[in-house]
């Protein structure tokens, strides 16, 4: 016959079942549906507001719209969000809550903590499981870090101390967006990112335009910085369709023309060079060099044949058009006279930082790019970086991110077919596949092309005034997210919302300050100030007037 148990063995279970229920915090809610990744639970009124005076700021925001709750399930805590709250009976204090699900993860049998947390869930609970609110600890194993390569940015909401994470490669790997109105911080946060992703990876290869010149103050340490002094852009690296963005001044029927006269005479002018000699099968899109005293040349010769299909007319505008532009000094940068050398080699290693020496990231500011080429030479910059990944795909990989800011500017909602539109939306359909990781930073995501920030794995949203803006986030974040998008109008300056592959679950966080010489020029006019400053105003208007007319710096 098989002994029964020594008494003692059941004092054992017994006080170990008592301290693990002294352990848990008292409930403060039942669950009353459940319904796949949202359900319903309720609270207590009196007892959410004894809460909120706990010493522990994770436990006392417990139970608030877009604070996290654990439920047990057989040996696992699941972790929820909640996403809206409604009081249901004012004498009772009834309060119904609608839950997203986040992850799950052990309890640890003696103690009920929360340990090994995991995205998803395997068990739902059953109608009448108690809800418990989660404690510091709890949120400190919800968001830590594992072994994956990561980067800290910040703290958690609501403590000071559990630092914010994300893993770069899941990051990078599927593309992000930062997102937030004028005066959020974006500016800085998106600095203080790309510094933290060049710290983990000295030798990275990280691409950022700039339009409005803000940073090139933050990355003079560890950066490599260009504009329209130093960028040097030969203009035969562009294909035709941005040839004819530049060279053509025609619509509709008139255009078809003029296209058919530049695409026989651009395809002629390439031939004619050593390295267009020398390709059996060249295309009109080849990056090879090119006089363009030859181009002029050639559309000269077509005009003076007797057989040609149209009057002068077309000959005579790309003709003038062309040579228009090389006189024209705003345009040196991309068609002087002294670009026509190929320097395509080292025109890569400069922008793409192979290798990076120390300084990971290239800042090309096209503040001082003439209004009229900026979008050319965005989209030369963005299809060279995919056209250099698609090309070396046999070779050892190196992986480049293309970090975009004024996003909207390049791939408009309403887009008219432009060629940046096209290479940055082919980006983030297709980049990752190659190694290209897309970057995008607006505060207008309403005004991205349409499908654009889906494509988006990774989104850190800032403060959205806008409404239209809030719908548009909201579409494009994850249904677990929605506990958190509610809060966007209601962030602070450098807090934000971030979702999606690179972070375990959705998380609130508060930006790390960023030193002074690290930050971007973006501040905000002292208005108060600076208007009380008086004198030296002529001079102030005679060298503006200088650099006006010059039309540099």
């Amino acid at each position: 016959m098989t002994e029964m148990p020594a008494q003692h063995a059941f004092e054992v279970v017994a006080r170990a079942a008592a301290e693990r229920a002294h352990a848990l915090p008292e409930p403060i809610g039942v669950v009353v549906e459940i319904a796949g990744s949202s359900s319903q639970v309720v609270f207590d009124l009196a007892g959410l507001t004894v809460l909120a005076e706990h010493p522990d700021p994770v436990t006392a925001a417990s139970g608030q719209v877009g604070s996290q709750i654990k439920l047990r399930v057989g040996n696992a805590w699941l972790i929820a969000n909640v996403r809206s709250l409604r009081l249901d009976d004012f004498a009772s204090g009834r309060v119904t809550a609608f839950i997203d699900f986040l992850g799950e993860g052990d309890e640890e049998r003696l103690t009920g903590k929360l340990y090994r947390f995991r995205r998803g869930v395997t068990r739902y609970p059953t109608p009448g499981a108690e809800v418990y609110p989660l404690t510091t600890s709890d949120l400190v194993q919800v968001y830590a870090a594992d072994d994956r390569a990561h980067i800290e940015i910040g703290s958690v909401y609501p403590t000071e101390d559990i630092r914010a994470a994300l893993y770069i490669d899941a990051m990078l790997g599927k593309h992000f967006a930062l997102l937030g109105s004028t005066g959020t911080g974006k500016s800085t946060s998106a600095a203080l990112i790309l510094h933290r992703i060049c710290a983990l990876a000295p030798q990275g290869h990280v691409v950022m335009i700039d339009p409005h010149g803000e940073y090139s103050a933050a990355f003079r340490g560890n950066g490599a910085l260009f504009d329209v002094s130093n960028l040097q852009m030969p203009y035969w690296l562009m294909n035709f369709e941005e040839h004819c963005e530049v060279f053509l001044t025609t619509q509709g029927a008139d255009r078809q023309v003029d296209a058919d006269i530049l695409a026989k005479c651009l395809l002629a002018a390439r031939a004619k060079s050593r390295v267009g000699s020398e390709i059996p099968k060249l295309t009109v899109d080849a990056p090879v060099p090119y006089l363009l005293s030859d181009l002029t040349s050639l559309i000269q010769l077509e005009m003076g044949k007797m057989d040609k299909a149209s009057n002068s007319a077309p000959y005579l505008r790309l003709k003038t058009k062309i040579e228009e532009i090389k006189a024209d000094p705003r345009y040196g940068f991309m068609f002087s006279g002294m670009l026509v050398a190929d320097t395509m080699a080292d025109f890569l290693q400069r922008i793409f930082r192979l290798p990076g020496d120390g300084r990971p990231i290239s800042i090309v500011d096209v503040s001082g790019v003439p209004s009229e080429i900026t979008s050319v030479v965005v989209a030369m910059l963005s299809r060279m970086v995919f056209d250099f990944a698609i090309w070396s795909r046999n070779e050892p990989q190196r992986p480049i991110l293309l970090v975009c800011e004024e996003a909207h500017r390049y791939i408009p909602r309403d887009d008219d077919g432009s060629s940046v539109g096209r290479i940055l939306g082919r980006i983030a359909k297709e980049g990752r596949k190659y190694g290209v990781s897309l970057g995008l930073i607006t505060q207008r995501p309403s005004d991205l092309a349409e499908g654009v920030l889906s494509q988006c794995g990774t989104i850190i949203a800032m403060r959205l005034n806008n409404d239209r803006d809030q719908a548009f986030v909201r579409a494009a974040m994850p249904e677990g997210a929605r506990g958190f998008l509610d809060s966007i109008p209601a962030l602070r300056n450098r807090e934000c919302i971030i979702c999606g592959e690179g972070v375990a679950i959705p998380i609130r966080v508060s930006f790390d300050g960023l030193e002074p010489e690290k930050r971007p020029a973006s501040a905000d006019p002292v208005f108060s100030e600076l208007w009380r400053e008086v004198g030296e105003e002529d001079h102030i208007i005679r060298r503006t007037i200088a650099k006006w007319r010059a039309q540099g710096r």
